[in-house]
């Protein structure tokens, strides 16, 4: 008998909300209830991804539009797709993406005024019927999260170079969406500190899944 086909669970918003840090920790939750658990990101997650990120969070893509960013993102994501969620799906485990379909429609769509046909159309190829069963988006405000991006000492990548406007906008779109898909998306206060963040994430995901949480 094949195994029951696991959960996928995706976490979005804007730079600076703790989505790395996040996923890990909800992964150690379920693996600590018994659950088979694979980590994974976008753009990224596959070796052909992989390839790609680089090239967008460069900033190399940039100049050709964020149009092109979008075919990018959607062929990093089919790769993505195919090497690791689907088939992690198929066989019982449960997925934590750090990011999906739904920066896309707010990176390139809301704020690089890409076309939503074209999106959706890409979302349909690179995406198929693997779709999310739960999206949590982490929500602080803009310079919250920008201080917390820059105090990582890294370089700032591609997104996070814009400034404070483009960066509200951010978190607009990504509550817009939430607003609009209250099924599969739930906001999560990201201010306060790692733990607080992730027991709020878990309460979430108990409750969504009915998962039995020891007393």
């Amino acid at each position: 008998m094949s195994a029951a086909r696991g959960r996928f669970i995706t976490l979005e918003g804007g730079e600076g909300t703790g989505k790395s840090t996040q996923a890990k920790r909800l992964a150690a939750h379920l693996e600590a209830g018994g659950h088979r658990v694979v980590v994974t990101r976008e753009p990224g997650g596959s070796a052909g991804a992989e390839a790609v990120r680089h090239v967008i969070l460069s900033g190399a893509a940039k100049p050709f539009g964020a149009g092109a960013e979008a075919l990018l993102f959607a062929a990093a994501r089919a790769d993505h797709v195919d090497s690791l969620i689907k088939p992690s799906l198929l066989a019982g485990l449960w997925v934590v993406c750090d990011r999906f379909i739904d920066s896309t429609k707010v990176y390139q769509g809301v704020l690089g005024d890409v076309d939503g046909d074209l999106l959706s159309g890409l979302e349909r190829v690179a995406v198929g019927e693997t779709r999310p069963d739960l999206t949590v988006i982490l929500d602080v405000p803009p310079e919250v999260g920008l201080a917390r991006a820059a105090a990582r000492g890294a370089v700032a990548d591609r997104f996070e170079q814009e400034g404070l406007a483009f960066h509200t906008r951010v978190r607009e779109a990504f509550l817009a969406l939430a607003t609009a898909d209250p099924g599969r998306c739930v906001v999560v206060d990201a201010g306060g500190t790692p733990d607080e963040v992730a027991a709020r994430i878990w309460a979430v995901v108990v409750e969504r899944f009915q998962l039995f949480v020891a007393a």
